[in-house]
């Protein structure tokens, strides 16, 4: 098949396209940059033997997008591109849903006029908020506690809405929770910019030097450890999730979810010390306030990706951790390294 990739350079994004280039497929990946690298593809193209067509520019631009379809005439797009951290989204929440929205309304415009009628679309766990307890399946309450999940929510009203009204259309919204790890060839992982918003990243960056501590933001949640359950998926099992995903949709029609997860919750502090044993580095952190927008615990029910997909996580935390540890001692500066 011919995937367009919004989003295509950036962390999860990098592994699919991976992944999809070992598969066979034929990528196209649409990518502003704005907090991703041109380099991840290169890697990804020493990796697979073979390149990734890529056009740079903001998913939101209709005429850049319109040229990129005409060019490539995707057969499929999987939608990773937009803003996606929940602290600065409470923050800044306008241009939370200006990007995240029109980007959306931009591609849809764009897959309607090309006659592309297949879309996989990069959702999140965080569309759950406090109305139902973990673990989640896919039919629990939604209801988002912050303006990057309502972001997430609101497209996936949009994208059923789309399916609804047109009967070509193929929507598979992946809700996945909390992607971890790297490529086991230490070649591609996550590289945000700036301050890590992420856990793992920013505890890898406080082993190799690069931050002094680790910021665990509340130790008195009702957990275990009092510290926030998450649920950590390795982004390898989460870009096989998204073929699956896409094979699903060659075969059968209509608007369909799933939760991408592993089911076993792990505590920050958890994660914490999965990288000590990974590393052999202490990590020294401070507990601080909670985080506006967190909740307690996050966790998946993963067993309609598992009977409809044929998919279910296979790495674990610790082999996350030590495949982080390589990306990051062989890229101490990320992809600035090259």
């Amino acid at each position: 098949m011919r995937v367009l990739v919004t989003g295509g350079a950036g962390y999860i994004g990098s592994h699919t396209v991976l992944a999809l280039l070992e598969t066979g497929h034929d990528v196209l990946v649409v990518d502003d940059l704005s907090n991703s690298s041109e380099e991840s593809l290169r890697r990804v193209a020493e990796l697979a033997g073979r390149e990734a067509r890529f056009v740079q520019a903001n998913v939101r631009d209709a005429a850049a997008l319109d040229a990129a379809f005409a060019g490539f005439s995707p057969d499929a797009v999987i939608h990773f591109a937009g803003w996606k951290a929940v602290g600065e989204s409470t923050q800044i929440p306008l241009t939370y849903y200006r990007e995240n929205l029109g980007s959306t309304f931009t591609l849809l415009e764009a897959m309607a006029a090309h006659d592309c009628h297949q879309i996989v679309f990069s959702s999140s766990a965080t569309v759950y908020g406090e109305l139902s307890e973990p673990p989640f399946t896919e039919d629990s309450p939604t209801g988002a506690t912050n303006p990057y999940g309502r972001t997430k929510h609101m497209i996936e009203q949009i994208l059923a809405d789309a399916a609804a009204a047109d009967a070509e259309l193929r929507v598979a919204v992946l809700r996945y929770f909390n992607p971890i790890g790297a490529h086991a060839s230490g070649r591609i992982g996550e590289d945000p910019k700036g301050i890590p918003n992420n856990l793992l990243p920013f505890v890898a960056q406080v082993a190799t030097g690069r931050r002094d501590k680790l910021m665990v933001f509340g130790d008195d949640y009702p957990t275990p450890d009092g510290t926030g359950l998450r649920d950590y998926i390795h982004v390898v099992d989460l870009a096989a999730g998204h073929l699956a995903a896409l094979d699903y949709l060659g075969g059968h029609g209509g608007f369909h979810v799933w939760n991408l997860g592993t089911g076993d919750p792990k505590s920050v502090l958890d994660i914490v010390h999965a990288y000590e044993g990974a590393s052999g580095v202490a990590i020294p952190y401070e507990i601080v306030a909670r985080r506006p927008g967190d909740v307690a615990a996050s966790y998946a029910d993963v067993t309609r990706a598992h009977k409809e997909l044929g998919w279910q996580a296979r790495k674990s935390v610790e082999q996350a951790c030590e495949d982080t540890f390589r990306w990051q001692s062989e890229n101490p500066d990320g992809f600035a390294d090259s």
